[in-house]
């Protein structure tokens, strides 16, 4: 059985505007779901494909950023359940002077990352997508395909974690995120 990839003539344009326009978007989405540059990449590949095999079910969506994350998760779930194993590696944080730096956006993309670590990546992806998203509880649970209460108790699990976790108050101080 043949898979043809290329989309008909007159939606190459409208395809590529659309992916060119969002690339670095979902590249950081990637990271953040993910917490490896490289793996994001290879996940905004694989959707990428994805996204145009299904261009004409994608371009007649109602809301095809909300059906391209979906992509990007699933995406992400389906590498995850192959390689049956969960690995998160981050970098150290660089020790910055007192005060805020220029580097103030990369900096708290690091914390981010930093604090997410700590958790199960089920949990990550639920604080990703209801908080730097900014996602419903519905919302999330539609792309998670799980109950709104599981997202709602996953949530309230996370953030628990993280604030009970030993070094997020000294990681947040560090960052001047909250007094120390």
């Amino acid at each position: 059985m043949s898979h043809d990839v290329r989309p008909s003539v007159r939606d190459v344009d409208g395809y590529r505007e659309y992916v060119s326009d969002r690339l670095d978007g979902w590249r950081r989405t990637a990271y953040r779901l993910c917490g490896n540059w490289h793996t994001a990449e290879d996940l905004v590949s694989t959707a990428v494909l994805k996204i145009l095999r299904h261009w004409a079910r994608v371009s007649a969506a109602g809301n095809p950023d909300a059906y391209v994350r979906r992509i990007l998760i699933r995406t992400l779930l389906d590498e995850r359940r192959r390689a049956r194993q969960v690995e998160l590696p981050v970098e150290a944080l660089p020790e910055h002077p007192g005060g805020r730096s220029e580097m103030d956006t990369v900096t708290d993309r690091r914390t981010l990352v930093t604090l997410l670590a700590v958790l199960p990546p089920s949990r990550q992806r639920i604080l990703v997508l209801r908080y730097v998203h900014d996602l419903s509880v519905e919302e999330t649970a539609a792309y998670l395909g799980c109950s709104p209460g599981n997202v709602k108790s996953q949530t309230a699990r996370a953030l628990s974690a993280l604030r009970s976790h030993p070094g997020v108050t000294e990681l947040l101080a560090d960052q001047e995120l909250i007094a120390p």
